[in-house]
């Protein structure tokens, strides 16, 4: 059985620590080597792999560093010079027992894949989904559009209702507060906001979060939701005929707040 744990890096980053039996180390988007290398001593794991979900600096720039200390796969799209063993969408990737889907996800860049696994070898489904998703949110569009971005996002929410979410940044209060400006009388945003900021302070991290959560409180998933929908058009003072007009409305909002 695997045990995910946080490596906080950068300012709001997470490298997510995938370890299974023998003490071996698999480990998501090193954007910084150090708090990595020094994990991996503290913990007495033997690092077997890296995986990345697409091309930013801040998921990559520890892998020099790291490879030097270590020299592992490196699996991951294309784009990533580092990466050694490239990915797909619809590739299993096998890490010693557990096995994962990778997905492609445009939107926030054009090469961004996530990587997904079924309650076999972890106590529930587990999703590592870089920037695609937040917690609360999802990834600001710098490369591809809101289509793409959208039709991304519905495939992560077609996976169980108690799939772990494993995002790479620490943005869910801000997420979640923009979300009660477009979602006033949701009770159930109300609520996780409370207990997300008690969460943060007693153990560092809102993290993971869970798929049916964020169905029901991430306005970026809530787009056919009458009281999303109103919202927008209210924001920007005219009709919206479709989801993705909608969508797009409420990531040039959040861009902008």
């Amino acid at each position: 059985m695997f045990e995910i744990e946080a490596i906080p890096t950068l300012e709001t980053n997470y490298v997510w620590m995938l370890t299974g039996s023998g003490q071996r180390a698999y480990i998501v988007d090193p954007g910084e080597a150090q708090p990595v290398l020094e994990r991996l001593q503290q913990n007495q794991t033997e690092l077997a792999g890296i995986l990345i979900t697409h091309h930013h600096w801040d998921h990559t720039d520890g892998l020099g560093e790291i490879l030097a200390h270590t020299p592992v796969p490196v699996y991951g799209p294309s784009s990533v010079p580092e990466v050694s063993n490239p990915l797909e969408d619809g590739d299993s990737l096998v890490l010693d027992e557990i096995t994962f889907t990778v997905m492609a996800v445009p939107g926030h860049t054009l090469d961004h894949i996530a990587y997904f696994a079924p309650a076999k070898t972890t106590q529930a489904p587990v999703l590592f989904c870089g920037d695609a998703l937040f917690a609360g949110g999802c990834g600001r569009l710098f490369e591809g559009t809101p289509e793409q971005a959208l039709h991304s996002l519905k495939k992560l929410t077609r996976l169980p209702a108690e799939t772990q979410v494993y995002c790479a940044h620490e943005y869910t209060l801000a997420n979640l507060r923009f979300a009660r400006q477009v979602e006033p009388g949701n009770a159930a945003l109300a609520q996780r906001l409370a207990r997300d900021e008690q969460r943060l302070a007693s153990t560092g991290t809102t993290l993971p979060t869970t798929m049916v959560e964020e169905l029901a409180t991430n306005p970026f998933l809530r787009c056919t939701q009458a009281s999303v929908k109103s919202q927008m058009e209210a924001h920007c003072g005219g009709t919206l005929t479709s989801e993705t007009e909608v969508f797009a409305a409420l990531r040039r909002w959040k861009d902008v707040s």
